[in-house]
């Protein structure tokens, strides 16, 4: 089967995690990509380690699947050169240098235009093209603080926490995928290219939702909640005899069904508990009930109750248990692929499960350079051409 954006060709010259993510499931899905290092020193996160697999980062592996990689210099006038052939023939580009730095290369959008007018240029920075941070670096970290994110991250009375995975960087990874695709679809209305301005502060805003919402609303400033939700109770973390689980009742008819499994069905019968907006009102008394009655059973005979219940429920796992859960292991999201010097190597699996274009798991994560040969080869470049922008370290 063919894959869902097969004969799309993308040069990804982004690093760290935001662009390299999304071209990865642009990759999985079946595009060329095509992730160009600097010839000096490539993307940072090859580094960043411990755990490496052999001499490969985990974090470098985790976004970088699905792609052939090259050492380019864009800064010179022949890396330059050979970049414009490869634009030449691409549909996407991506990348995350810090603003003004493509064109002083002469390779911004609109001078990459020039060459394809097709071309759709999706750049990725912390805080967008234009307004007063434009020119500030940005990391998910600081994103995350920023945004307001941190904010409401953690227990009330506690200091503010930044959520355990750069999300900042995975929702912009994201949220680029989708204008990418609303572009090429665009261009194949139209014929026309265009740039892609994409944010982490932009995207992490987006992402707050219903708090976000709840402020523009109301006009109050949110808190911090730990693990309670502001507009929905119960839904958070109760403690059972051998750990702890969450439980999300989402509706009456769940908290009706809520009160039977944990043997409290007088609760039904207290005013103050009728309603969704009544048990958020009242939420301290509510808890104080439940917490009590949840520590008369094990997570495994709740869970067996609640799920023959219809009430939306799940133990917290580590990372371990996660990937030995039958349901995990059913989905195919742990996945083993063979790496050129690494042998078998397991990864995430993707959550895309197309059935006429399934996603595939083709190349490992390129080598630093693995393939700037091929590349080249491909551009009518000769083994003398290759070996003399070696030397002069064009490559």
């Amino acid at each position: 089967m063919r894959g869902a954006l097969e004969g799309i060709r993308i040069i990804d010259t982004s690093r760290v995690l935001a662009g390299p993510f999304c071209s990865m499931i642009l990759g999985d899905l079946g595009a060329e990509v095509i992730k160009i290092e600097h010839v000096r020193d490539g993307d940072e996160t090859r580094s960043w380690g411990p755990p490496f697999v052999g001499s490969e980062s985990a974090y470098y592996l985790t976004a970088n699947r699905n792609k052939r990689g090259m050492t380019l210099d864009l800064g010179s006038e022949k890396g330059k050169e050979i970049f414009l052939e490869l634009v030449a023939d691409a549909d996407v580009m991506i990348e995350n240098f810090k603003v003004g730095t493509l064109a002083k290369w002469g390779l911004s959008y609109d001078d990459l235009s020039q060459h394809n007018e097709g071309i759709i240029v999706a750049s990725i920075t912390g805080f967008g093209q234009t307004g007063p941070y434009q020119a500030l670096p940005g990391y998910d970290y600081i994103v995350q603080a920023m945004s307001g994110l941190m904010s409401i991250t953690g227990e009330k009375e506690g200091p503010p926490l930044k959520v355990g995975v750069a999300i900042s960087d995975v929702l912009t990874g994201l949220y680029t995928c989708i204008g990418i695709l609303s572009a090429v679809h665009h261009r194949q209305q139209t014929g026309e290219g265009q740039a892609i301005d994409i944010s982490l502060l932009d995207c992490q805003v987006s992402a707050l939702v219903n708090v976000a919402s709840n402020y523009l609303a109301t006009g109050d400033m949110p808190t911090r909640l730990g693990n309670q939700h502001p507009n929905i109770s119960p839904y958070q973390v109760f403690s059972a005899k051998d750990g702890d689980m969450v439980i999300a009742v989402g509706n009456d008819r769940q908290f009706e069904q809520f009160a039977h499994v944990i043997e409290k069905p007088e609760l039904l019968d207290v005013p103050l508990f009728q309603t969704n907006t009544m048990r958020v009102e009242n939420r301290t008394r509510l808890l104080s009930i439940c917490g009590e009655a949840m520590l008369a059973k094990t997570k495994r005979e709740w869970k067996a109750l609640f799920d023959q219940a219809g009430v939306p429920n799940g133990p917290i796992q580590t990372i371990p248990e996660m990937f030995a859960d039958p349901h995990i292991q059913a989905r195919e999201m742990c996945m083993s692929m063979e790496h050129p010097s690494l042998g078998a190597l397991k990864l995430v699996g993707s959550p895309l499960k197309l059935s006429k274009s399934p996603v595939k798991m083709i190349k490992p994560p390129p080598l630093y350079g693995e393939h700037t040969e091929q590349v080249l080869r491909e551009l009518g470049y000769t083994k003398d051409d290759i070996e003399g922008f070696r030397q002069n370290h064009i490559i």
